[in-house]
């Protein structure tokens, strides 16, 4: 219980009356912490926070890496500055040791100093003296913890770079064919040289490394810590990440697999704006981000850089088993497939000539600065293609988006067709297909067919990005698990109808739950399942279903 005594021991309050402080003891909320308890955690609804015993920490995590900021002692307070600027918290905090503090809610504070002008004034100045500080930290250049040196058009460098720009690894590049944009100076490229070469922040070199090895070298995990979990997730998008927090906040064992970033798809899109809660639009790569870091704070594991070959899914087992690359396995009690779609290949002379040279499938959004000032073309209708348009019209000179159909009503949402038409450098060319792509040693023009006039031209190109869809990619499964003709899985009623109607057997005795497979304990959530809907709150409801299902199956 909070008390005027304890209330008149902390500087800032020890000069109110009596009175006051009576009242703010019986509104203060008497919160106590164990040692590696969190009061609050960044993004959460502030409070006004005094701390009475122990230490707390303030910790937020920039350009990937997680900071400490400071640290509380008794007597000292915090929570003003989301408070005052009316903004989510700006940083978690943590006990150090067990911990007693007074929580007082939004409407108590601003009661608080507006009723008192003394409070009001030192809250101002320790507003001003914090938000100065977090400004700096947040402002200072992200520690690169790796140098990859490699020309633009080389596809594998470009993989490295996606890679971990999506992983938030910050890095550095120096183009060797380029020196005149390289801050430091790179021997030009002589025959018989292997790239990308990557150097570590250790001065380790890693030439043309692979994936999985280049991320063990930077801490990432790729190996699961556990012979046998209760839950194993493939894919890192919206769907596997939602199944993971609910998975792992409910307390399963949970492991999450994903051969590139977590995001997946999704994680690519510069900006959401119809995402439920976020009413001026998120990233796909901060939402991809946040929940990632909420999957780990109720301890799910998530491996990268490992690649899915096959699953271990006899109908009569009890568990199951998930096969890596380097013939590992990972044991699991219940498998949820949320591995979504791959972009749908372009037939178009040179698209797989250029591909990594100009020519790439999806946002590519690392490739940004390197069309700066120059043409390029967009190819696909859909709000992927409209997000991306969106992005790169913030450095490209034109942007040109190539559609098949009459017009993007029927493909993309009404507020994207709008914001394009408010791009002056965006143009949107209805009945459009592309016929070949040309250029030496990389993309420089495109040619283009006028499906409703027959006209067709050649333009100039510095780049061509391609969102013509997607298909599901399958083909790994094991026969056991039912898919319809385009690679999709089936759950729920459908494996019931196809089992049937091949005179196949379900193995028990009750129906397949709504998102269970033809596999007992194997169950699909997200775009990879047959009749999802393709909405990233979609994936993210599926996801979080299939836990459900999860826990009636282990039942």
């Amino acid at each position: 219980m909070i008390t005027v005594d304890l209330l008149r021991g902390v500087p800032l309050l020890a000069s109110l009356p009596a009175s006051e402080l009576e009242t703010l003891a019986a509104r203060g909320a008497d919160i106590r912490l164990r040692a590696g308890d969190w009061l609050i955690h960044e993004g959460e609804l502030p409070s006004f926070f005094v701390l009475l015993e122990g230490r707390i920490e303030v910790r937020k995590v920039i350009h990937g890496v997680d900071r400490l900021l400071t640290t509380y002692a008794p007597g000292e307070y915090f929570g003003e500055v989301p408070l005052l600027l009316g903004s989510p918290a700006v940083a978690s905090l943590r006990a150090l040791e067990p911990a007693r503090v007074c929580a007082f809610e939004a409407a108590d504070f601003r009661e608080l100093i507006a009723g008192c002008r003394y409070l009001n004034s030192e809250l101002l100045k320790t507003m001003a003296t914090r938000v100065g500080r977090l400004q700096e930290v947040t402002s200072e250049a992200a520690v690169a913890t790796a140098t990859i040196i490699g020309h633009r058009f080389d596809l594998a460098c470009h993989h490295v770079r996606d890679f971990l720009a999506r992983n938030h690894i910050a890095f550095k590049w120096l183009d060797p064919t380029r020196p005149d944009r390289n801050a430091e100076a790179v021997p030009p490229p002589r025959p018989g040289d292997a790239f990308p070469v990557v150097v570590l922040s250790d001065g380790t070199r890693l030439v043309t490394p692979a994936l999985r090895e280049l991320a063990e070298r930077l801490g990432l995990q790729t190996k699961p810590k556990t012979a046998l979990y209760d839950v194993a997730i493939i894919g890192a998008g919206p769907a596997g990440l939602a199944a993971a927090v609910y998975g792992a906040s409910e307390g399963l064992c949970t492991v999450l697999i994903e051969r590139e970033a977590p995001g997946g798809q999704a994680g690519t899109s510069s900006r959401i704006e119809n995402y439920l809660g976020f009413p001026t639009g998120v990233s796909g790569d901060e939402l991809g981000s946040r929940a990632l870091q909420q999957a780990k704070r109720f301890g799910a594991e998530l491996l990268v850089a490992r690649h899915v070959v096959g699953i271990d899914a006899d109908p009569a087992a009890r568990e199951r088993a998930v096969r890596l690359d380097g013939d590992e396995r990972v044991g699991a009690r219940s498998i949820i497939l949320a591995t979504g779609v791959a972009w749908r290949q372009l037939e178009a002379p040179g698209c797989d000539t250029f591909l990594g040279r100009g020519v790439y499938y999806g946002a590519a959004r690392t490739e940004a600065p390197n069309v700066r000032g120059q043409d390029i073309f967009l190819v696909g209708g859909g709000n992927s293609a409209g997000q991306a348009a969106m992005f790169f019209a913030n450095y490209a000179r034109s942007v040109t988006l190539l559609v098949r159909g009459t017009s993007l009503a029927a493909t993309m949402s009404r507020y994207l067709i709008d914001q394009l038409a408010s791009k002056a450098n965006i143009q949107v060319r209805t009945e459009h297909r592309v016929m070949r792509i040309e250029g030496d040693d990389h993309v420089e023009r495109i040619v283009v067919e006028n499906r409703q006039t027959g006209e067709i031209r050649a333009e100039p190109a510095a780049a061509v990005f391609i969102f013509i869809g997607a298909d599901a990619e399958t083909s790994w499964l094991p026969e056991t698990v039912i898919r319809d003709a385009r690679g999709y899985v089936c759950t729920g009623r459908d494996v019931t109808d196809l089992v049937a109607q091949s005179n196949g057997h379900w193995a028990l005795e009750r129906d397949p739950y709504l998102l269970e497979t033809s596999v007992p304990g194997i169950f699909a959530a997200g775009d990879v399942r047959h009749g999802s809907i393709k909405r990233v709150a979609a994936g993210v409801g599926e996801g979080s279903m299939t836990i459900a299902f999860v826990h009636q199956y282990l039942a």
